[in-house]
């Protein structure tokens, strides 16, 4: 093909592509420049997913008249003015880039009206064309909408996800730009309801309330630290608040939202020893450096940062948070006017005398938990009609060990049984033949219980509804980002379910991946795991029997749904040889 240039209606889709990949890059994008503007109150309104209608209005200083339509002319920006500027960033936004972007891949309404003048200017734009101008009056600010977003470029259409995740992902932007500017106050809708409001207080705290919940903040502890002049703010989870993922680490360089994985990896160290394997924190922190230390001109997106010394923001964020976990216990306190949450309970004292030598492990009757035949949980004595083959050996109970382990014998030698990992395997075979036969047994709530969640969770649960109803679980919205629980599978009917319900929320996050279990198949198993009888739990020999017993006609005795073993096998020739007895 011989060489040619571009049309400018092909140069400004390309360019459009780099900056404009969803709805929820408009949102973002427009959101930038409403705080850039020095907004104080800033509402979003979204159609949908965002393809149909997005209009975010707001009281910045707006947009003088004779300027406005240099505003959609691509590289026409007000944030800087030579080279030297790039390496100074103060702005969330500067190259120019975003308002012809938008205007070139959709139609465009924007009203606005320069604070220093009487009478505003409303402005059509379609496919990048200007349509229409006409002065009007309208108080000071701006209002943008988007209409039919890709409406010129219906390929793009094909590569966009469900509706439902990109109204979490929407969501998910503007909790992320509440909290980094809590002095502001934002209102979203999504489809004519509120579903995130703040008061633009100034007040962290209050903004991480309304975004994540007062569970969350009752349980982090608030960051306030500077080395080597970078400073820290923000709040980071007690170590009992964690998550599966890495996602809840929201992190903000100079008020802007970034991804960076070292300064994530920062965070995560900070918790070196004090969280398990495959657990990660939940954190807001906010770095605030000289800006002519970090480069903000990588991408288009502007998510992805340089610093000049990277291992000075390391040090500073992993510093800062190890300080204020370690010491958060002591000094629960908080920046400004913020209520004085608890953040964590004082730990139950034992009343035992340092003199006592203590006494050996007692088998402990629980006549209550072991005859109640309602409770679902409880573990059943006797034999009853089995309803499985046998997949082992008839076992015979000999005791248990540390409160956690059931020790049996069988002709083949000696089993040596975790009593939680078994009871799992236990309820998942028997919870999954009820929900294979669609016979799950839901228990109601004597004291429904409220649970708070993020609005980007929100969006989750209400698109799962169906699935966790099949489940057992019945969830009723109630309010902005609250569900109430009338009632959970059977065999949790004496389980919290608030915290199960925020494990559950990071089971539906992560999805059904190739290779992973299913979603509702990570559910089950952890529903499962909370009702299992726990390590440390003295059992009477009835029930340990009835375990066993149950254990003995599971399809797959030999390992937890997790995959752990449930037993070990010493056979009789192995203790022979232990005992120095083979050929005596």
């Amino acid at each position: 093909m011989a060489i040619h240039v571009l049309s400018q209606d092909v140069v400004a889709q390309i360019a459009a592509g780099e900056v404009v990949e969803r709805p929820t890059s408009v949102v973002k994008e427009l959101l930038e420049n409403s705080l850039d503007a020095g907004a104080r109150h800033i509402r979003l309104s979204i159609t949908g997913d965002g393809r149909k209608r997005i209009q975010i209005s707001d009281d910045g200083c707006g947009i003088e008249a004779a300027e406005i339509e240099l505003a959609f002319l691509r590289h026409a920006t007000s944030k800087l003015e030579t080279a030297s500027d790039l390496y100074r960033i103060q702005t969330l936004g500067f190259r120019g880039e975003a308002l012809a972007s938008i205007a070139s891949v959709s139609q465009i309404k924007l009203t606005s009206r320069n604070q220093a003048e009487n009478i505003g200017t409303a402005l059509v734009v379609e496919g990048g064309e200007i349509r229409q101008r006409k002065p009007v009056g309208v108080p000071a600010g701006t209002v943008i909408t988007v209409e039919n977003l890709f409406y010129n470029t219906p390929a793009r259409l094909k590569f966009l996800k469900g509706e439902m995740s990109e109204k979490r992902q929407i969501a998910s932007v503007v909790t992320r730009y509440a909290m980094a500017y809590p002095h502001v106050a934002f209102h979203l809708e999504q489809d004519g309801r509120e579903v995130f409001r703040t008061n633009g207080g100034g007040n962290l705290a209050d903004v991480i309330v309304n975004a994540l919940g007062l569970d969350h903040l009752k349980n982090m502890v608030e960051v306030d630290d500077t080395h080597n002049d970078i400073a820290i703010y923000g709040f980071a989870s007690a170590p009992s608040l964690n998550r599966a993922d890495r996602s809840r680490i929201t992190l903000f360089v100079n008020g802007r939202y970034v991804q960076d994985t070292g300064l994530t990896h920062a965070v995560v160290q900070a918790y070196h020893t004090l969280l398990m394997t495959g657990r990660y924190p939940i954190a807001i922190l906010m770095l605030t450096l000289n800006p002519e230390d970090v480069d903000v001109n990588v991408h288009p997106t502007k998510a992805e940062i340089r610093f000049r010394d990277h291992d000075a923001a390391f040090s500073a964020m992993q510093r800062a948070v190890r300080r204020a976990i370690i010491g958060g216990a002591q000094t629960p306190t908080m920046r400004g006017q913020a209520p004085q949450y608890h953040q964590f309970e004082e730990q139950q004292r034992l009343e035992l005398p340092m003199e006592s030598p203590g006494q050996h492990a007692r088998q402990r009757m629980q006549p209550d938990y072991a005859e109640n035949d309602d409770d679902p949980t409880a573990i059943p004595i006797g034999l009853g009609q089995p309803t499985q083959p046998r997949t082992l050996p008839m076992l015979r109970v000999v005791g248990q060990i540390a409160a956690s382990y059931i020790v049996a014998e069988a002709p083949a030698g000696m089993y040596l049984v975790d009593q939680h990992a078994a009871h799992e395997r236990i309820l998942y075979e028997q919870f999954m033949a009820e929900y294979t036969r669609q016979k799950t047994v839901a228990q109601l709530a004597l004291t429904p219980e409220s649970v708070q969640v993020a609005p980007a969770e929100a969006r989750l649960i209400e698109e799962k509804l169906p699935l966790l109803s099949e489940l057992g679980f019945q969830l009723e919205p109630f309010g902005p980002n609250i569900f109430i629980v009338r009632a959970v599978p059977a065999i949790l009917s004496d389980v919290e379910p608030s915290e199960l319900i925020r494990g559950i929320i990071d089971d539906l996050e992560q999805g059904n991946k190739p290779g992973m279990e299913s979603i509702e198949d990570k559910i089950v198993m952890r529903v499962c795991k909370q009702a299992a009888v726990k390590a440390g739990q003295v059992l009477s020999y009835e029930q340990m029997q009835g375990l066993i017993r149950q254990l003995e006609r599971c399809q797959s005795p030999l390992t937890c749904p997790h995959g752990r073993p449930t037993m070990i096998h010493m056979s009789n020739d192995r203790l022979a040889r232990e005992f120095g007895r083979l050929g005596a």
